[in-house]
């Protein structure tokens, strides 16, 4: 077992065997060891000191610990053998009764964005300190009992150079200057809460002081970023939005804000969007938009921080016994920052959040579900390892689509009124899903156990395929609703959702009428529609009320394809968008059909994520869905298309932005390359069009992979821009280089380096397996199944780089553009005689998956071609 990972049993057992009370916790991170002499690696290590007060039952255990070294350790004041401290671990042997036990070690410092990581800022050299200890890396910066169920208070002291600022889960108290000069921050006790959500940041961040209004008072709120990109700062935004969520929770749990404080801090080379830390949420700066976004982008950073400030409640307040119900901390974050924005635009004005959580965040659940590994919403995490792979879109968006149909069918007051309560009598202690199911139940009086058991512990996505006759006058005769499922997971589910009545008229295809129906079962009759003249379209799952894939019938199919854009309904809309992108994925439509269905509608469409997405897609269709031969050819239409629309775009506004964007990320041939290259330098920008800093990046990225542009080139741009973000778009910009030497270097650096930074890790990998370059990139996927092994036996490098790196390479050192049949039989050859993890074989399965599904699409592409 890798000597990092905690079962489920085991930690069953240490909770049934020890009660943790208190935890004194001292970091010192000025380079100075115990005492006061410099540490031999000061910018890699740092001192920690753990107290932990506990009781035991009288068996054995242990204490987790990832250092360097421990220095010392005693119990109950006796001193304990350091040289047992093994596979991060320091065993216990106990009486039953009160226990002191402490700790100090070496620890050091991550560059992965695991544990406490340590970042210096190539903008001004200031140093930045953060810590990210979810699932289980609170270890690596003191000594611990880490699991979620053994809670307790967390005392934090923390010394750090003069000039620092340092923040954790208590309000940050005026700092004791000592006789070196250096500070000492002694933070007052927590409540009780898990060691995941503890978090320590330090370093010369500045702050942006604020405070927000709670039912319990005025709390601060601070705002804490890297002073180099403390001009992206807009704060107002952020803080309204803070403010707005406080006024929206707290009235829907029915109690206060459960902490002393709300800092929101935004760091770098963050491996996640956001992490739920008590009172002291961590965002990754890229959230800071240095250059111009859509609305969308700003939505989305909206929805981070509500999901976030739900968390407080449940996640922190109430938390998981274990990691099974990871998918009920996630999913209910995410139904809850979707409403909240449903509540706060329906105040205040704006965008139907849910129309963007159809365009895009359903689409990843459906994804997800369709996948080998798929798993039950509440899955059976059986240690860490699985846990790590079960950050997905089960576990964030079907569990959240879930939600918001159990919302519908027990009436949202019943459902706010089962939350209060469960968050009441939780409050500041561990809980299951059970709990929750048996308040639901008490307070809408429904028995919810075959609900539960349909949608969330069982796996797969049920198909609703429409079957429609009509007479001679146009008059429907029958209307049938026929649900399918997976051989692999043929449960048939229970469906509450609504058929929408549409017409086509004066330039509109407009649903004038919805009907609610239940389906269940292999066939289901709608006897309501029968003798009813046939509308120009009926749209299954209108409203977005059901989660389930679905087709229309033909005509309905083919009026929706056509007008999609001229649909007033976004969310009806969304539903087409989907629908269209799930029969490309299923091979029932070309990708080219789908390339011209995007270009002859999305010029028309109003929401910004439909956008987003419907141009992304069609750059997959037109690459990963569309025979070899045929590529070049559709990606350089595709091109022209949204260049056609580029032109048509009203100047300054966002569609000009994202269809910007999107050319410069489908352009491929000679003369789009030409264009770039004069946007760079400032000729033939369409009018109001900005090309800032990330967007000449993106340009060179583009240039880069036509083998428009060389290393020299982007050396000068990184002159230009000498950021950390500079650094990684450099990286990913060389990584893309069609050119067999920079793909060598590339090579080397995704997977022999282990000093490369997660963020510029990443850059790396994304930017190398680039279509177009296939003659180029032919000797790299032996030599990925190679580094895939090494990765499963942890050898080489990948003894110490953590999960986010390996998952990079495994993502995306995928060879997608060489992926056909031929490789496939190559991979399942190779794969049948390796010795792969369960992780790395999980990730692996769900690529060919993937492979298996773009190859059927080109196939299915060049025969009605």
């Amino acid at each position: 077992m890798n000597p990092a990972n905690i079962t489920r049993d085991e930690a069953s057992a240490r909770s049934a065997a020890i009660t943790v009370d208190s935890y004194h916790v001292m970091l010192d991170l000025t380079g100075l060891g115990e005492g006061g002499e410099p540490l031999a690696d000061p910018e890699e290590t740092f001192w920690s000191t753990s107290t932990i007060v506990f009781t035991s039952d009288g068996s054995d255990t242990w204490v987790d610990l990832i250092a360097d070294s421990v220095l010392h350790a005693e119990l109950d004041g006796a001193t304990l053998d350091s040289a047992s401290y093994r596979d991060n671990r320091l065993p216990l042997q106990l009486s039953t009764g009160r226990h002191e036990l402490q700790i100090s070690a070496i620890c050091r410092y991550s560059h992965t964005g695991e544990g406490l990581h340590r970042f210096v800022d190539p903008a001004d050299g200031c140093v930045y300190l953060y810590t990210q200890f979810e699932t289980a890396d609170a270890r690596r910066a003191y000594a611990c009992f880490e699991q979620p169920d053994l809670k307790a208070t967390f005392e934090f002291t923390v010394r750090s150079p003069q000039g620092w600022v340092v923040v954790s889960n208590s309000p940050t108290p005026e700092p004791v200057t000592g006789g070196d000069g250096l500070l000492t921050w002694f933070f007052a006790p927590t409540p009780r809460v898990s060691t995941y959500i503890t978090a320590v940041i330090a370093g010369q961040y500045y702050v942006d002081k604020g405070t927000v209004m709670s039912a319990k008072g005025e709390l601060g709120a601070n705002l804490v970023c890297r002073r180099s990109v403390r001009r992206h700062l807009d704060a107002d935004r952020l803080r309204t939005t803070t403010q707005a969520g406080f006024e929206v929770y707290e009235k829907a749990f029915g109690q206060p804000y459960p902490f002393a404080k709300y800092d929101q801090l935004f760091v770098p080379e963050y491996n996640a969007g956001a992490m739920e830390n008590a009172g002291a949420v961590t965002i990754r700066d890229e959230y800071l938009f240095r250059s111009r976004v859509t609305s969308a982008d700003l939505e989305q950073r909206d929805n981070t921080i509500l999901h976030e400030l739900a968390h407080m409640w449940f996640g922190d307040l109430v938390t998981m016994r274990w990691w099974d119900d990871l998918w009920l901390n996630e999913s209910f974050a995410e139904w809850c920052s979707h409403r909240a924005q449903q509540v706060i635009a329906g105040r205040e004005g704006g965008a139907n959040p849910w129309v963007g959580f159809a365009n895009s965040r359903k689409g990843w659940a459906y994804l997800q579900d369709q996948l080998p590994t798929t798993h039950p919403i509440a899955a059976d995490m059986v240690d860490l390892e699985a846990v790590e792979q079960n950050f997905d879109g089960i576990t964030y968006a079907k569990g959240a689509s879930v939600l918001k149909q159990l919302v519908a069918l027990v009436g949202e007051q019943n459902f706010l009124a089962g939350v209060r309560e469960y968050l009441h009598d939780h409050a500041f202690g561990n809980a299951e899903f059970s709990d929750l199911l048996s308040a639901l139940q008490k307070a809408s009086g429904r028995d919810l156990s075959e609900f539960a058991g349909e949608w969330l512990q069982t796996s797969g996505v049920n198909t609703l395929s429409a079957g429609v006759e009509v007479d001679d006058r146009g008059i429907i005769t029958s209307y049938q609703i026929g649900q399918s499922a997976p051989a692999e997971h043929p449960t048939l589910r229970t469906h509450h959702m609504a058929i929408g009545l549409g017409s086509l008229h004066d330039g509109h295809l407009e649903i004038e009428n919805s009907l609610e129906v239940e389906v269940g079962g292999e066939c289901t009759r709608v006897d309501a529609l029968a003798g009813r003249t046939r509308p120009d379209l009926l749209l299954l799952n209108d409203q977005d009320l059901d989660y389930a894939k679905i087709r229309l019938d033909d005509d309905s199919l083919a009026i929706a394809l056509a007008h999609v854009g001229e649909m007033p309904d976004p969310l009806a809309r969304a539903l087409v968008w989907g629908t269209a992108w799930d029969m490309t994925r299923d091979a029932e439509l070309a990708a080219q059909d789908y390339v011209e269905m995007v270009i002859r509608g999305i010029g028309t469409e109003s929401d910004m994520t439909a956008v987003r997405t419907g141009l992304r897609r069609a750059l997959v269709a037109a690459t990963a869905y569309t025979a070899p031969h045929a590529r070049t050819a559709l990606r350089s239409h595709l091109g022209t298309g949204i260049a056609t629309l580029l032109d048509a775009a009203e100047p300054g506004s966002e569609h000009q932005l994202a269809l910007g964007d999107a050319f410069i990320g489908s352009a491929c041939e000679a003369t789009q390359a030409r264009i770039l290259k004069a946007w760079l330098d400032g000729q033939q920008v369409p009018k109001e069009l900005t090309i800032d800093q990330d967007r000449r990046w993106a340009i060179l990225s583009a240039l880069a992979r036509m083998g428009a542009c060389d290393q020299g080139l982007i050396d000068m741009e990184f002159t230009r821009d000498q950021t950390i973000t500079g650094a990684e778009r450099a990286a990913g910009a060389r990584a893309a280089l069609a050119d067999p030497g920079a793909k060598e270097r590339a090579w080397t650096l995704a997977t022999e380096d282990p000093t490369v930074p997660n963020a510029t890790h990443l850059r790396i990998c994304a930017s190398f397996m680039c279509y177009g370059q296939e003659e180029l990139l032919v000797p790299y996927p032996e030599r990925y199944l190679g580094v895939c092994e090494l990765i499963s036996a942890h050898e080489g490098i990948w003894a110490e780089r953590g999960h986010a790196a390996s998952q990079a390479v495994l993502n995306q050192l995928w060879p997608s553009p060489l992926a056909d049949r031929a490789f496939l039989d190559r991979f399942d050859e190779w794969q049948q005689k390796a010795q792969l993890s369960a992780p790395v074989r999980r990730t692996l399965s769900e690529h060919r998956a993937d492979t298996v599904r773009a190859v059927a699409a080109q196939e299915f592409g060049a025969s009605v071609n």
